[in-house]
């Protein structure tokens, strides 16, 4: 039984390579250190036990096992690890898939319910991968702007991109990401329209959202929602990450000033009352997604293998 197990298992991560991580046979038998005619047998096996339709459906024991160890460790309600391949550079591979799979699951649930959702690459990553869906009974709600600094649409904002896919009723933020005064977000923030997609944000059951680093070559900055002599004062006061536009520091809590005076991002919803879950990978992130999970700005987390090892690893 166990030969089988762990046979399973690495038909799994057999699978995962080929199919997600998209790695030729040579590759992968060199990643697990098997010949290339097991290498090809693991990833038949894969499919003719059903572990494999768009995305791995077995639960790889080590991956589970992590997953456990976060959730202890920091006091998580949820945690999902995702296999690492070992030689990308990816940031979203493995963990959009398994985004995708988790707000998808939400999604089928008949009970009505608010879902928010914040913006970033994993996440726009994740919903390109949703099926068609048919969901009236659900609200979703943008806890972000969408609006650029030039005008045009923020290209990581995912509202519209899921809104094409999920027919539910959504609700998008109509404002710029960063606003030039904290009188023109108050004076923004008072529109009617606005206020009340504050109250659904506030009153969500569940959100998702990713986790932006402010490292020399932070999302946020490249994406020029802020100048570098911000990203600078925000380094100097101790920001470490973002989210939706949010900085804290290594202890989670937000940066007093600079830009977090002006964003007119919805605040996030209270890990104390819903699921927060964040979609986040990679060792630029480390800093700021072990503050997030550490001060409990979420209580969720979708990662890989090697974060999650290294999370585990932090004082």
């Amino acid at each position: 039984m166990a030969v089988r197990g762990n046979r399973l298992d690495e038909a799994a991560r057999a699978g995962w390579l080929y199919y997600v991580a998209g790695n030729t046979q040579d590759q992968i038998a060199a990643k697990l250190g098997v010949s290339r005619q097991s290498a090809q047998r693991l990833v038949s096996l894969a499919v003719s036990e059903g572990l494999v339709r768009v995305r791995i459906d077995h639960p790889i024991a080590g991956c589970m096992e992590l997953a456990r160890q976060l959730k202890q460790r920091y006091d998580l309600r949820f945690a999902e690890v995702v296999p690492s391949d070992p030689a990308s550079t990816s940031t979203t591979i493995g963990v959009a898939e398994a985004t995708a799979a988790e707000i998808e699951r939400r999604l089928q649930s008949p009970e009505p319910m608010v879902m928010a959702i914040g913006t970033g690459r994993t996440l726009k990553a994740a919903i390109e991968q949703l099926p068609p869906m048919e969901c009236p009974q659900h609200r979703i709600v943008s806890l972000t702007g969408n609006i650029a600094p030039d005008g045009s649409a923020a290209y990581y904002n995912v509202i519209f991109t899921m809104a094409d896919t999920v027919k539910a009723r959504s609700f998008p933020m109509p404002l710029p990401v960063i606003v030039s005064s904290p009188e023109e977000r108050a004076l923004l923030h008072d529109q009617p329209m606005i206020r009340s997609t504050l109250v659904l944000a506030k009153e969500a059951d569940v959100t998702f959202v990713g986790i932006g680093d402010l490292g020399p070559d932070a999302p946020i900055f490249q994406d020029g929602f802020i100048s570098r002599e911000e990203l600078d004062a925000l380094q100097n006061a101790g920001a470490v990450g973002e989210i939706v536009g949010w900085s804290f520091d290594a202890k989670g809590a937000l940066i007093e000033g600079i830009t977090n005076e002006r964003v007119a991002s919805a605040p996030l919803p209270s890990s104390k009352t819903s699921l927060v879950i964040a979609a986040a990978m990679g060792p630029r992130k480390l800093p700021s997604i072990a503050a997030a999970i550490r001060s409990h700005i979420v209580n969720g987390l979708i990662t890989d293998e090697r974060t999650a090892a290294a999370l585990l690893k932090a004082t």
